[in-house]
């Protein structure tokens, strides 16, 4: 894979047009290659950065909103839920889309989706509509399918020896939305003051707002479509002689053809669960936490401190994840996530009080989800033909968070019920799998 890949760099040239994007094709040797691929990761990581700020000034108001509507707080989680079940449904269309015509196209009318939905919420909160407040969010929730997408966009044209690099270099830029996002909730409901919108949606005008600006930005500055070029290149591998037939007549970009890809790959199938497996672990142990540490009386302060530090965990260290999976390899760094998660839900589950403890146990289980993700997505990447990438790539961001739904479901009740000790051994048991198919598939293939 790492030769094809470093003669198509040196030597491949575009046909006469590409298509989807509009414009003549440019020869795509290895200077020009290089200038494309700066170039897509600067766009992606702008909207990322446009993408996560949307994301987290309006989530940060979703559950007080809900409340205010709703009138109830049994009924201030159903926001979250909402937004979390419309990311993962959407998944599977948007890839069906980009398989099609690519990840500019995409990405744009993910982003517009999300504003739309924006736009739902906040005419929900004017009239005071819950069931029209929970469609917007489940609208709104295209703009985290967006910036889950974008990460597999960057993986596109990246050599194979760099594409964890890539990748995590797009999910690092979450950080700073995720940071700013909460900070500037307040300014945005001060800013609606007036115009009869209730305070809380304010952020939800604001988000509506930037993912406009993030859907401008991709639609005018991702072109020629990284997806559409990787494609060219691919069909182009003297390797490959047949890889043109069914890319052209997209057979192999279907939500069959993904689903075939998985199924004749182990590593794909290790991925998948490695992906899935780590987004539930993390989501499962992270909603809970902020009630366990109440009940041992933790102040909102010192919550939002322990959670600032499983956010930092979770994107900040995204690039040396990346890093370790290019030279370690993606295998070793999945059998990482796997001892952080692990050390992360020991520390948590017995913190029973012990705030520093609770923290050091949430920053690991941030740092666990980065590795897994990272090398999980770029060995998905790695693992199917790339025809089949992109619904492959659907396939993935649908089950990670269908599952999460339900372990964060499942979480409040377990808690409920046995505490939160036991939501963190519960956690543990979803890594045995992800850990035993990772050493099985390691073992076979080397």
């Amino acid at each position: 894979m790492h030769e094809q890949s470093d003669a198509a760099d040196r030597c491949i040239t575009a046909p006469a047009g590409i298509p989807g994007t509009g414009r003549a094709a440019a020869p795509w040797t290895g200077p020009g290659l290089d200038a494309l691929r700066r170039r897509v990761q600067t766009v992606l990581v702008v909207s990322q950065i446009l993408g996560g700020l949307g994301v987290a000034t309006a989530v940060t108001l979703a559950a007080v909103l809900a409340e205010e509507i709703g009138g109830s707080e049994a009924v201030a989680g159903l926001a979250s839920t909402s937004s979390v079940i419309g990311t993962a449904l959407l998944s599977l269309p948007f890839a069906a889309l980009m398989a099609r015509r690519g990840r500019r196209v995409g990405l744009t009318v993910a982003y517009s989706v999300a504003a739309a939905g924006g736009l739902v919420v906040v005419a929900a909160a004017t009239v005071a509509n819950f069931p029209l407040l929970l469609a917007g969010m489940a609208a709104f929730g295209a703009g985290s399918s967006a910036n889950l997408q974008a990460r597999f966009a960057a993986a596109d044209l990246a050599a194979p020896a760099r594409r964890a690099r890539s990748i995590s270099t797009v999910v690092w830029a979450t950080t700073i939305g995720a940071v700013l996002g909460p900070n500037i909730a307040a300014p945005a409901g001060r800013s609606v003051a007036g115009l009869g919108i209730p305070q809380a949606a304010g952020a939800f005008v604001w988000g509506t707002v930037v993912f406009v600006l993030a859907g401008l930005l991709v639609h005018l500055l991702l072109r020629p479509d990284p997806l559409l070029v990787a494609r060219e290149l691919a069909a182009r591998e003297p390797e490959a002689p047949d890889a043109r037939r069914p890319d052209a007549a997209g057979e192999g970009r279907s939500l069959r053809a993904g689903l075939a890809a998985v199924a004749g790959s182990r590593s794909a199938r290790t991925a998948l669960v490695a992906i899935a497996g780590s987004h539930t672990v993390m989501v499962s142990v992270m909603v809970m936490t902020p009630v366990d540490l109440g009940a041992h009386g933790a102040g909102v302060q010192l919550i939002g401190l322990v959670i600032s530090g499983h956010v930092t965990g979770m994107y900040a260290f995204s690039p040396v994840m990346g890093w370790l999976a290019d030279r370690i390899g993606r295998f070793s760094v999945l059998l990482v996530a796997v001892a952080l998660f692990a050390c992360a839900t020991a520390l948590a589950g017995t913190a029973d009080g012990a705030h520093l403890r609770s923290a050091a146990g949430l920053f690991l289980l941030g740092l666990g989800w980065s590795a897994g993700l990272v090398a999980g997505s770029a060995l998905l990447t790695d693992s199917v033909p790339q025809p089949a990438r992109a619904a492959v790539q659907g396939l993935s961001d649908l089950l990670m968070n269908a599952c999460a739904g339900v372990g964060g479901a499942l979480a409040g009740i377990v808690v409920a019920q046995a505490g939160y000790g036991w939501l963190n051994v519960g956690a543990a048991a979803v890594l045995v799998p992800v850990a035993g198919l990772t050493v099985l598939t390691l073992a076979r293939r080397g």
